[in-house]
């Protein structure tokens, strides 16, 4: 098995696919890497070699932000823009989608699921019942 920047690449797929697996390495720049490493892009990554992996490792550890340093960068970056207190930074502080998406509908992947706002009949009569049971009132 096939490990480069700290993930274990599935060893069935095709090196071009599996490098994709890798957070920051898209299919183009895989396919970019593979080139530039010399490594056919139909090859299993069960069938490579140590000498290709070796290769493939050095090309993405030395030419590109990938995995853990990636995402270290984009949260500081998140961070920064909350602590200058610009629009995008509230927006991502607030959970909100800050690329000027509409709100009054969608964006239910950044907002969650709905919540029911307002009287709800079923609720009030069930309140309405718990303090005549308990105990009767005093005159």
């Amino acid at each position: 098995m096939a490990r480069i920047a700290g993930v274990d690449l599935p060893k069935d797929k095709r090196v071009d696919i599996a490098l994709s697996y890798i957070y920051g390495v898209g299919r183009p720049l895989a396919i970019k890497v593979v080139i530039e490493a010399q490594v056919n892009p139909a090859t299993r990554v069960k069938d490579l070699t140590e000498a290709e992996i070796n290769k493939l490792s050095t090309i993405i550890s030395r030419d590109y932000k990938v995995e853990g340093d990636l995402r270290r960068e984009l949260q500081a970056n998140v961070r920064r823009l909350i602590e200058i207190g610009s629009y995008r930074g509230f927006r991502h502080r607030r959970n909100l989608p800050c690329r000027g998406q509409r709100t009054r509908t969608n964006a239910r992947t950044r907002r969650g699921r709905r919540k029911t706002v307002g009287s709800i009949r079923t609720e009030t009569k069930t309140l309405k019942a718990a303090p005549a049971t308990a105990a009767p009132a005093a005159k």
